[in-house]
């Protein structure tokens, strides 16, 4: 089973992301609405039914109270002048969302799993770039995006199969933050 924590988003949010345009850069593959999520940790593959139930667990351990983010600014990794490979919606800083997914790091390691090897990166992805290309047009098209601040009330385990027309996720487990 191929699994992920994530914040799940409003749907007015998705609408703001999904509306930037990309036909600016080449090669451009928009993240499919429905799939536009915060990812807080990737789990990863291949997890049995044992470790899944204790990662379920560990999860409901967490708590957190609830709090607002807004998005603010895209950027792309690779950044600077390197071509891109993937665009990026990045948000206002607020120190409850990289409180909280260390709290999920914590959980998932106390289920067992080995620790996060890369920092946070608090973003949502909004297209892979396949070849990379040069994304200087959207970047400053683009510089002074926002959105409106949203609730986030919960945070959510997702599973994802991965098949030839895109990935689909469906929600395992929901974690209410109170």
């Amino acid at each position: 089973m191929r699994l992920f924590v994530a914040v799940e988003l409003p749907d007015d949010i998705k609408d703001a992301l999904a509306a930037l345009r990309l036909d600016s850069v080449a090669g451009a593959r928009r993240t499919k609405r429905d799939q536009l999520h915060l990812t807080l940790r990737f789990i990863g593959d291949g997890i049995a039914p044992p470790q899944f139930a204790a990662i379920k667990a560990a999860l409901a351990a967490v708590r957190a109270a609830p709090f607002a983010l807004q998005f603010r600014g895209v950027g792309q990794f690779p950044p600077g002048k390197k071509p891109a490979r993937v665009l990026w919606a990045g948000l206002a800083p607020n120190p409850a969302l990289p409180a909280l997914q260390q709290q999920i790091e914590h959980a998932l390691r106390s289920a067992g799993l080995a620790p996060e090897d890369r920092p946070f990166s608090a973003h949502i992805t909004l297209a892979r770039l396949d070849p990379p290309a040069a994304a200087a047009r959207f970047l400053a098209q683009h510089a002074a995006f926002s959105t409106p601040a949203f609730p986030v009330e919960q945070f959510v385990l997702f599973s994802s199969v991965l098949a030839r027309g895109g990935a689909t996720h469906h929600a395992q487990a929901v974690y209410p933050l109170k």
